[in-house]
């Protein structure tokens, strides 16, 4: 199990305690010996792995990208969004962590049960409704007096903003987002148990002069149906499955009931403008082809075969006499 990690004034304080005989490098090592139990807090425990968790910032990570092009569209500004943390927490820890009045989201996210909930900041909810109204991007702060027309005005950006959550989740569930309620404060969220282990993702944004933070909360019991999807194992493996002897007999079927254009060039010539305004019924073209050189057969637009002209049942025909190889237009 990995040590702590020390910070620069405590690895001076123990160079400055070695170096003055405080404490010798004996000690220190019999002190690390004795040191075999390590305090774990049953209340956090810990339901995502490093790699899970690595996975889930990668996909924030786009998300973030994707944010970042649609608010900078919507609000005509400059924004920037870049992940800042992602952590496993226990929920009741989530609702004390953020503000008593600020803007809460909460989306569902079929096919999967439950709730996430997308946190704004009052700073930021502002800024952004600021810029909607055509202001310069700034605003109170406050969100215990919204408008119902305010209300609606963010309530339509936060639900569209959702729609890049879809893209960014593409490459491991087609999850369709939308939102069923917005609030501001978040004691009067009941969604899950207060013990009940959360993964946070922090987001850092800037509009304009203005920032701020937006955190995405998604329970674990959210999760836990596609976890097993959130390991490299899965995100290293390729999607394309080989059909099974069922799905190629349809598909070969399909195939051939298919339906190709067939055309037979019989020749090409060349004429100004002025013959061609005058050509009437009777009058020759002619054609750089020889009656005797085979025929040109396409499919499509590619060159398939030669064959001969004809007749067959009293209608014009020909007969296919040779395949051309590579489907290479051969017109001498």
């Amino acid at each position: 199990m990995p040590g702590d990690i020390l910070s620069q004034n405590e690895i001076d304080a123990l160079l400055s305690a070695l170096s003055t005989g405080e404490m010798s490098a004996e000690e220190m090592k019999k002190e690390e010996e004795t040191r075999k139990v390590k305090v774990y807090d049953f209340k956090r425990a810990l339901r995502f792995s490093k790699d899970q968790i690595r996975s889930l910032t990668r996909i924030h990570e786009n998300f973030a990208r994707l944010l970042t092009t649609y608010f900078s569209a919507q609000l005509r500004t400059y924004i920037q969004i870049n992940v800042a943390s992602v952590d496993q927490i226990p929920f009741e820890e989530f609702i004390r962590s953020i503000p008593n009045m600020t803007l809460l989201n909460i989306f569902e996210v079929p096919p999967l049960e439950g709730n996430i909930i997308m946190e704004v900041n009052p700073n930021v909810a502002y800024s952004m409704l600021d810029r909607l109204m055509g202001g310069v991007g700034e605003g109170p702060g406050k969100v215990d007096n919204m408008t119902e027309i305010e209300t609606k005005i963010l309530t339509n950006l936060f639900e569209r903003s959702f729609d890049n959550l879809r893209e960014a989740w593409s490459g491991i569930i087609e999850m369709d987002p939308f939102l069923s309620e917005m609030e501001v404060n978040p004691q009067f969220l009941q969604m899950i148990s207060p013990n009940e282990t959360v993964v946070v993702i922090s987001f850092n944004i800037v509009i304009g002069e203005s920032s701020g933070m937006i955190n995405i909360c998604i329970p674990h019991v959210v999760l836990e149906p596609i976890v097993p999807n959130l390991s490299v194992r899965y995100w290293m493996q390729t999607n394309k499955k080989e059909p099974t002897p069922e799905q190629s007999i349809i598909l070969e079927k399909k195939l051939k009931q298919a339906r190709l254009p067939l055309t037979t060039e019989l020749g090409k010539g060349a004429m100004s403008v002025e013959e061609f305004l005058y050509l009437q019924v009777g009058d020759v073209i002619s054609l750089d082809r020889k009656i005797e050189d085979p025929l040109i057969v396409k499919v499509g637009d590619i060159p398939k075969f030669t064959a001969q002209p004809g007749h067959l049942r009293n209608r014009m025909a020909v007969q296919i006499i040779d395949i051309l190889n590579g489907g290479d237009e051969d017109d001498e």
